[in-house]
């Protein structure tokens, strides 16, 4: 994905710190390659959103263990109309609202944008980069699936016996 993080190592004390970092994607040989087709993401359906992390990436938490990493522009449209959210350094708080709303249904789009309906009539739109990795959803069971660069969807699901075709 394109966030990067830099670490600096200045030592003070022989105490140990701790150095809390977002998780990388890592793409394997074995990932399924999906070609461009709407799909629902039905981990999602019913989950409460629990926590949002605002900055370079937007991490969205959800009751059920899923995750969402947003790293593009996202549009979310709800009772106060439609705010365009970017992760960079100021990103707005827009996603806030939604705490404690279950999404209603999720999917992809063909184009590989990433839809969530939340149960109060809100709809996140997370659009597509052609140069970068714009969103991912990982969820419990080893379940993976990023948006590379231009909407080609990569699917990870350990519950299937041979790669998400």
């Amino acid at each position: 994905m394109k966030a990067r993080a830099t670490v600096v190592a200045v030592k003070w004390s022989d105490e140990p710190i701790e150095v809390l970092m977002l998780p990388v994607m890592v793409a394997e040989m074995d990932a399924g390659r999906r070609p461009r087709q709407a799909r629902p993401i039905n981990l999602l359906a019913g989950q409460k959103l629990e926590y949002v992390g605002l900055g370079h990436a937007i991490a969205l938490s959800f009751s059920g263990g899923a995750q969402i990493f947003i790293e593009s522009v996202a549009h979310l449209d709800g009772p106060g109309g439609r705010v365009d959210v970017e992760p960079g350094d100021n990103p707005s708080d827009a996603f806030v609202t939604l705490l404690g709303d279950v999404v209603r249904s999720a999917w992809t789009r063909e184009s590989g944008e990433l839809e969530i309906a939340f149960g109060s009539g809100a709809t996140l739109l997370v659009g597509v980069d052609a140069d970068f990795e714009s969103w991912a959803v990982a969820g419990p069971d080893r379940f993976l699936i990023v948006c590379l660069a231009r909407g080609e969807l990569a699917v990870w699901d350990a519950n299937a016996e041979a790669p998400v075709a």
